[in-house]
């Protein structure tokens, strides 16, 4: 509350001092007529990557929205320029700070005596984070309104950060390393779907402002002494859900990893079974043809990736009414399942984790990434 307080009033003042011709702001902010004050690119960058970020997020109030897009179109004009075929930001000050030897004083001579400077890391940074939320403000529409809801009572692993606290781990919303869905739920976000997650039973109540509920890998005591079981009273909850027009993903794991006993008692509700014998595509090191699966033109999720990368996956069998949705050499790999108003999508794998989203791992021919757009397009239009 106090920190959103603080954004609006911040924005509020950002908006009196923006100049009025190019939608920038000035070195010196309230001084735009001082003798050799300059627009500035990564003060203007950051503006207006904080002020659409704030809008899309819920934090500001939908008009303050033209005043980063005011800002965009300045700083594309004024300062991107293209040479050689590379392209350039120009008018960022190299440093501006205080203190320290030689001393800096924080006058008005001080910062307008800094050098200026054509593709400094921070504005460059600055500019690409503003040119990413901009290139959102479309996209979000499709999802906005909506929440994707992610269990966490399940699947409940735990580690003990830095300090010694206790936190979940391992396919959760905030964690950041290779094992989180982080970059998932970012994906979730550019599309204006909410990201919450439930860390009690799901029922009636807690799901039904839910568009999509997201079941991954639930625990068995291999991974936590008290597994929590999906039960009957569960299953029923969550069938229900479906039934009157819910979403559900079910994401599951090989044999070795994963509860299979319940979690088959729910999938068969919707007609799918999650295979318990060897899993498939046992990949050593980085043989990543032996992970490949490719994607005929024409599928129904899957519309821009043509190869993705699973590994270790269960394959499924499925009857009515769910129905295989990608295949490969004679396998099923993920399937659909419709149940009244609703859909369940299911795949043997945590798959769209952030060590096979963040770009860092997989060759480029193989697209996760475009995947998860797919996916998670798909699941929002389903929720329509």
């Amino acid at each position: 509350g106090e920190l959103i307080s603080i954004l609006n009033r911040t924005v509020t003042a950002l908006e009196k001092v923006q100049d009025k011709k190019n939608g920038l702001w000035w070195d010196i902010l309230d001084q735009p007529t001082t003798p050799k004050n300059y627009l500035e690119s990564s003060a203007s960058s950051m503006f207006v990557y904080g002020i659409a970020k704030g809008v899309r997020l819920g934090y500001l109030p939908a008009g303050k929205l033209s005043i980063a897009q005011k800002g965009y179109q300045g700083l594309v004009k004024q300062f991107i320029r293209t040479e050689n075929g590379l392209t350039n930001l120009e008018g960022t000050v190299q440093v501006s700070g205080l203190g320290g030897k030689p001393y800096r004083d924080g006058s008005v001579a001080y910062y307008l005596g800094e050098p200026v400077i054509t593709n400094d890391p921070k504005g460059v940074g600055s500019f690409i984070k503003a040119a990413a939320e901009m290139e959102m403000i479309s996209s979000v529409k499709l999802g906005k309104g909506k929440t994707i809801l992610l269990d966490n009572y399940f699947n409940h692993e735990t580690t003990k950060d830095i300090t010694g606290t206790t936190i979940q781990t391992h396919y959760v919303w905030e964690q950041k390393d290779n094992g989180g869905y982080n970059f998932l739920g970012n994906i979730f976000e550019q599309y204006g779907v909410q990201t919450k997650s439930l860390r009690q039973a799901p029922n009636a109540d807690n799901l039904k402002d839910a568009a999509v509920y997201f079941l991954i890998d639930p625990d068995w005591p291999k991974e936590n002494k008290k597994p929590n079981y999906i039960e009957e009273q569960h299953m029923d909850a969550i069938y229900s859900w479906v039934k009157a027009g819910g979403v559900l993903m079910m994401f599951a794991n090989d044999s070795n990893n994963v509860e299979f006993k319940n979690y088959n008692k729910l999938a068969g509700k919707f007609g799918i079974q999650f295979n318990e014998s060897s899993p498939r595509n046992l990949v050593k090191g980085n043989d990543y043809p032996t992970g490949t699966i490719s994607i005929p033109k024409g599928n129904e999720i899957f519309r821009t990736a043509k190869n993705i990368y699973v590994k270790e996956i269960s394959t499924l069998s499925v009857q009515a009414p769910a129905k295989s949705i990608l295949s490969d050499k004679g396998d099923v790999i993920a399937a659909v399942s419709r149940v009244g108003k609703g859909t369940v999508f299911a795949i043997g794998d945590p798959w769209l984790y952030n060590e096979y989203l963040d770009g860092r791992k997989l060759p480029a021919h193989l697209e996760n990434f475009q995947a998860a757009h797919d996916l998670v397009r798909w699941l929002i239009k389903q929720t329509n």
